[in-house]
Parts: structure tokens; C-alpha cells; sequence
């Protein structure tokens, strides 16, 4: 016999009051440790039901008042509720954050470290989003490398996103040893999110963090934009309707004025040449929903004359047995790179809200990079191409308590040709993962969170753990701590040799301390990555050539392992002097892995142990003019002498020491309807010849020596830039 029991519905209604008598708007209110509730209407009125009874505490939550409370007694329906609130003293009005291992820099004042406009200001960044975040905790001085290295990990390492979404290529392609721009923007993104550790479960393949940009919503109004600098010229506009809007933009690109007055390391005889474009459509079809689709594509084309990475091997008396290097060896120890890429890349995504209690969020995205390259009249072909999709559910139980719910997909391959010599892979990846968050008091925050990946290309499954929490310990300061499981695929170098390891794996262990008021903050953060899994390459002598080849022929395993451990501070001031804002962000890390071909654990080539950036800004009134000054400063990098033979001192002398200086200067000024700046940046202000490492010289019988003559240095010490941009909308010192 079977039996049904039906739980009776009791309706619960009332009214939100403040002290003032005055009415609540958009009140939480709900039953204690339940999910049952509902939100005040512009009356301080709210209406429910619960199939709870008996003693019960109804509760109401409200940003900018204390939560309210009253013990009920459920014995039927119940109305006539009163709840009053009391307004929050001023320091009360921050709900505790999570911050471990992240900085975000969205136009949120309340929880701001950098803003998007900070990026385009800070002298020595050129308005490059990743080099800006370089000037935080975290980061090393990556010279002559693209990409963002993170507490100890390469560049491969970090994700780099765009609305959710994975950048497979984010910067433009160049030779080796010469580093290039990413392809971001700062004024098309409203929010800038960086972690350096223990993030989200939204996101995985990535062992040590991720750079997470959200591009902008609905424009205030239609506008224009011009520029021209020492690179090229540019034009912008936006026309804005009531509800939806069209952006719009161009650019041309020689860097022929650059180059004629810059002294350069190495020789551009054709100096890079190139254009882009793009459009973007954003509507809002109700109150709570937003849709954006973006298209754009470039094209670049440049020719150096660079160092040969296998210099020196055909001196040797046998040469590599590498038959992919082979043609590289016979080649003139300076050889001509000629690059030509061309880049499209399409993003469509869109997010509504229902009825306050839920979000849906779905997004899809492809790009395609196609690179024809010539390294000494010997072709290296390359087409990468990503298609990928996300759909995620969010469900707000209460102001306090929310679940997030997603899933993903991504395929990804490349296609690449050295010599006539073809590698290829395609890889189908599945996730899902949930979230949740909840602050049970206004001083404590909890985000637990479980993520699921599957590699076809592998043909294996992982489950990724991930936990963080905050603590607020007073008025003005919190402590968090984070920590999780994060997987990674192999380097796309094995996967192309046709070689297939397993995933490789890493442990973050964090914990900072973060104190904020009146524009004023300090931040100290320690950490602890543990590396197991990594990729190891079996019965290999070490070769410092990291452009090196990996051979269908070469045994690898998942055997290597590392750490890296460190402390970090961060203090920003715009308080204490009118106009002024500065920040200081120093980083010590210390850190070993045996991975790749290393013969032993030892610090990477990429390390600097202590790194440090001071940045200024400062505004004259009655100038109109900004002035910004960052000076960095990094101990050296190990580097690898083949004269020692004990294994001990592997990768242990060090570069000299990394200094840079550099000054930005922004005039403002308006010409009619035009709203202008002019600018001028210098980079490297006392032209220090910085080094990032050594080259080798080979002997008759092939024993190598450090050559000191022949130091791995950026294409150029010392930098001049002018540029000036005009607008329609009016430019603020902020924005400088």
C-alpha cells in the first residue's frame, strides 16, 4: 500500500520598513536555512509561501541596510508582517569578498583595483592589456617572450578569455625572440578580471590562472573616434538607438615613422605592415536581457633578420639526428623571418534575468589564425582554428545563496608545415561544472565548486575540486583562502609530434589579507602550487633551444613534477596627495620543477625571483596634462651553462639584474566638437641594456660555451612613441 502526503501551502505576507518608516525596495525576505522567500515591491511589500510551520525566523537582507529579523510562529497563513531595517553605518556597506589569487578591474568602484582606463595609462604598457597586468603581483618581466607568466608558469599556463570565452591566439604572430602585442584593446572591455590562482570552476585548462575580459554593454550615445600615432591610424564610431547599438572601426598600421626613429636590435627590413576591422551589434530586447555579436579579422605582414636558434650545431662535427631541425642547421648563423597572418576571430553571446531569481547565460565563439611564415626562404605553415560553445544557469535563492550550473565545448586544432614536413592534431573537449555561493552573515563568503573535463584527444576524464572563502576581519580589511585541482592539456608541441601523455595537473594553496578605505589599499597574499603530472621527456640531453623540435621519436612520460611558493604585496594610494595615484607591487617567488627536458629539478629560464613595479599618475589642472612614470625592477634569470657537468649547477647562474623606466605624458585639449589628447610615451628612459639570457657558440668537436657576446635581448632597448586621438565624447583626467 502506498501512501501520498500533500504539505500544505501557507502564504506569508508583510511589509519591509526602515527606521524611518519608509518603505524597503528590493528586500530580501525569507525564511532562515530555506529557500522560500520573496523580494519587497516599491511599497516595502513582499508575498510568499513555505510549506514550513511552526517556530520559524523570517529574515530581511538589503545591500545598504543591516539584515532584520523576527521570530514567527507558522500555524497557517500569515500577513501583516512588519520588518524594520536599519540603515548601515557607511564601512558596513561592503559584503565580505572572496580575493584570493584575483584582481578585478571593473568599473565597479566598490570592489575596483585597476580600471579598464588604468590599462591604457600606465607608462611602459603602450596600452596593451597584458603588459598593463604584468604591473601587478604575480607576473615576471616576459622581454623577448609573448604571453602572461604566472607564479612560476610558462605562458602556455594561462587562459586568456573573452565573455567566457578561450583566445587561442591572443597575440599577433611574429619570429621567435621577438615579442609582439596581444590583440586586446582596453576600451572594448568594461571589466577586467585577473587571477593568478585558485579561480573558478567556470574555467579549467590552465594550471596557473586565467585573464578574464567582459566587453562593454549598451553605449550612453553615439560618437566618433580618430587617431593617429608613430604606428598608423584608426577610426571608430558608434550609432546608438534607444535600444540596441552599432560599433564600427578600422585601422592601418606602418610602423615605418616608429622604426626610422628607434634603434633596434635587430634588422626590420620590411617593417611590419598591416590593417584590421571589425563590428559589433549589442540590443536589449527587454529590461534584463542583453545580446552582442562581434566579427572582426586582421592581417599583418613584416620581415626581420633575426638570430638562428640552431647557430652554431652545423659547425659541429655530426650535427643533429633531428631531421625536422636538420635544414634549420645548415642555415647562416642571422637569418631572414618573413611573417604574414591573417586573424578572424566571431563571438555571439547573450544573458537574460527572470524575475530577479534567475540568469541564463550562453555564448559561442570561433576563430581561425592562418600564418604563412618563411624562416631563411624554408616554409613554416600554420592554421589554427577554435569553435567553442558555453551555456550556464544561475539560480538566486536569496540575496545570500546562489547556484551556478554550466556546461561547455570546445574543438581546437592545428595544422602546421616546417620544410614540407606535416603535423597536425584536432581536440574535442567537454565540461561541466556547478558553483555555489553563499554568505550566511554579511562578514563570511563561501564559494565551493566541482568541474568535469573530458579529452577526446586523450581519451581521459578528470575532476577538478574547487574551494575558496572569505573572512572579513574588520571595518575595512578581510582575509580570503582559495584552493583547487586545475588540469591541463600537454604543450601543443607534443600533441603535433602525434604524442600523447596524459593531462598534467597542479594544486593552488592560497591565503591573502586585504585592507581598503578611502582609496587607499593594501594587499599581502601567499601561496603554494604544488606540480605533479607534468610532461617529461625520457633519455634526452637538454637543448636550451626552446624553439627546438619534438619528433614522433621522442619518449615522453607524465613523471615530472615542481613547486612554486611566494609571497606578494600590493599597496595602491589616490588619497593622499590631490591628483596623485600610485601603486607598488612587489613579488617574490621561489620555484623548481624537472619537466620538458630538464636533467634535473631547477628554477625555469623565464624566473625571476624578485620582481617589483613602482607606477605613478599624476594630473596638472591647470595643464590639462597627465603625467605617468613606472619603473620595474627584476633580479636575474637563470641561464644554461653547458661548461658545468655536475647536475647540481644546472640552471643556476643568473642574467644581471632587469631595470626599466618609463614616462607617459597626455595633453588634453578640445578643437570645436573635437575632444583631443596628445601624447608621448618613452620607454626605457635611461636605455639599460637589459638581457634575458645568452646564445652558444660550438666547438669543432661540438662541445658548446656560452657566448656573452651574444646576448638574448628585446628588439629594442629604448623606445619613443607619439600619438593623438580624437573624439566626439569628451575625454576625463580619469580616463588619462
Amino acid at each position: 500500500m502506498l501512501g501520498f502526503v500533500s504539505l500544505a501551502q501557507y502564504k506569508i505576507s508583510g511589509t519591509v520598513i526602515d527606521d524611518k518608516n519608509k518603505p524597503v525596495k528590493g528586500a530580501n525576505v525569507y525564511l532562515d536555512n530555506t529557500i522560500d522567500g520573496g523580494t519587497t515591491d516599491s511599497m516595502g511589500i513582499f508575498r510568499f509561501t513555505t510549506s514550513e510551520k511552526g517556530n520559524q525566523t523570517i529574515i530581511a537582507s538589503e545591500v545598504s541596510h543591516e539584515n532584520a529579523g523576527l521570530p514567527i510562529v507558522i500555524a497557517g497563513d500569515m500577513s501583516g508582517i512588519v520588518l524594520t531595517m536599519k540603515a548601515n553605518k557607511p564601512h558596513n556597506l561592503d559584503v565580505v569578498t572572496i580575493t584570493a589569487g584575483s584582481f578585478d578591474a571593473s568599473n565597479d568602484k566598490s570592489k575596483t583595483v585597476l580600471k579598464p582606463l588604468d590599462i591604457v595609462t600606465i607608462a611602459g604598457a603602450n596600452a596593451d592589456v597584458v603588459k598593463a597586468i604584468e604591473m601587478l603581483p604575480g607576473t615576471q618581466q616576459t622581454g623577448p617572450d609573448n604571453g602572461l607568466f604566472v607564479r612560476g608558469g610558462d605562458a602556455s599556463e594561462l587562459a586568456i578569455l573573452v565573455d567566457g570565452m578561450v583566445i587561442q591566439n591572443a597575440f599577433f604572430s611574429g619570429p621567435p625572440g621577438v615579442a609582439t602585442r596581444s590583440r586586446f584593446g582596453a576600451f572594448n572591455y568594461q571589466g577586467v578580471s585577473f587571477s593568478s590562482g585558485g579561480y573558478s570552476a567556470r574555467y579549467g585548462q590552465a594550471l596557473s590562472g586565467v585573464l578574464e575580459l567582459n566587453t562593454t554593454d549598451l553605449p550612453d550615445k553615439s560618437t566618433v573616434n580618430l587617431g593617429v600615432n608613430m604606428a598608423g591610424l584608426y577610426a571608430s564610431g558608434t550609432k546608438k538607438w534607444k535600444n540596441s547599438s552599432l560599433d564600427f572601426g578600422g585601422s592601418y598600421n606602418n610602423l615605418t615613422p616608429f622604426y626610422g626613429l628607434a634603434t633596434t636590435n635587430f634588422k626590420f627590413y620590411d617593417v611590419p605592415i598591416g590593417g584590421s576591422g571589425n563590428l559589433r551589434y549589442v540590443w536589449k530586447p527587454n529590461k534584463n536581457g542583453i545580446l552582442k555579436i562581434s566579427a572582426n579579422g586582421s592581417y599583418n605582414t613584416s620581415g626581420i633578420a633575426i638570430p638562428n636558434p640552431y647557430a652554431g650545431v652545423k659547425d659541429t662535427t655530426g650535427g643533429s639526428t633531428n631531421i625536422f631541425a636538420k635544414e634549420f642547421e645548415q642555415l647562416p648563423d642571422t637569418v631572414n623571418f618573413v611573417t604574414r597572418d591573417q586573424y578572424y576571430y566571431t563571438n555571439a553571446s547573450y544573458k537574460q534575468m527572470f524575475k530577479s531569481k534567475y540568469s541564463l547565460y550562453t555564448a559561442a565563439s570561433y576563430s581561425l589564425d592562418s600564418t604563412r611564415n618563411s624562416f631563411g626562404g624554408i616554409p613554416i605553415n600554420e592554421k589554427d582554428q577554435r569553435a567553442q560553445f558555453r551555456l550556464e544557469g544561475k539560480d538566486y535563492f536569496t540575496s545570500r545563496l546562489n547556484l551556478l550550473a554550466g556546461t561547455e565545448v570546445q574543438n581546437y586544432g592545428i595544422q602546421k608545415s616546417f620544410a614540407g614536413f606535416p603535423q597536425s592534431f584536432n581536440e574535442t573537449q567537454l565540461a561541466g561544472y556547478a558553483e555555489l555561493e553563499w554568505t550566511p552573515v554579511y562578514w563570511l563568503a563561501v564559494k565551493p565548486g566541482i568541474r568535469y573535463e573530458h579529452s577526446e584527444l586523450l581519451n581521459k576524464d578528470d575532476i577538478a575540486p574547487r574551494l575558496s572563502m572569505a573572512i572579513k576581519t574588520g571595518s575595512y580589511s578581510q582575509v580570503s583562502l582559495a584552493s583547487g585541482i586545475f588540469y591541463q592539456n600537454p604543450d601543443n608541441a607534443y600533441l603535433l609530434a602525434g604524442l600523447r601523455p596524459d593531462m598534467q595537473r597542479s594544486t593552488h594553496y592560497i591565503a591573502n589579507w586585504q585592507y581598503t578605505k578611502s582609496d587607499r589599499t593594501l594587499r599581502i597574499e601567499g601561496y603554494y602550487k604544488k606540480y605533479d603530472n607534468l610532461v617529461l621527456e625520457r633519455d634526452t640531453a637538454f637543448d636550451p633551444n626552446s624553439y627546438r623540435f619534438i619528433t614522433p621519436y621522442t619518449i615522453v612520460d607524465n613523471s615530472g613534477y615542481g613547486y612554486a611558493q611566494g609571497l606578494e604585496l600590493f599597496w595602491r594610494d589616490k588619497k593622499t596627495v590631490k591628483n596623485l595615484d600610485y601603486w607598488i607591487s612587489y613579488s617574490y617567488i621561489d620555484t623548481k620543477r624537472k619537466y620538458s627536458n630538464f636533467i634535473t629539478e631547477a628554477t625555469p629560464t623565464y624566473i625571476a625571483d624578485n620582481n617589483l613595479n613602482v607606477v605613478a599618475k599624476y594630473f596638472v589642472d591647470k595643464w590639462q596634462t597627465n603625467f605617468s612614470a613606472t619603473y620595474s625592477f627584476a633580479t636575474g634569470r637563470p641561464y644554461y651553462n653547458p661548461a658545468y657537468t655536475d647536475p647540481s649547477k644546472f640552471l643556476s647562474d643568473r642574467t644581471p639584474d632587469f631595470n626599466n623606466l618609463a614616462l607617459t605624458v597626455a595633453y588634453l585639449h578640445t578643437f570645436g566638437k573635437w575632444f583631443t589628447v596628445f601624447y608621448l610615451s618613452i620607454d626605457n628612459i635611461t636605455n639599460q641594456h637589459n638581457v634575458f639570457g645568452y646564445r652558444y657558440s660550438y666547438n669543432s668537436s661540438g662541445a658548446a660555451t656560452v657566448d656573452f657576446n651574444k646576448p638574448i635581448v628585446p628588439a629594442l632597448y629604448r623606445s619613443i612613441f607619439f600619438g593623438v586621438n580624437m573624439s566626439l565624447t569628451q575625454f576625463k583626467k580619469d580616463e588619462l
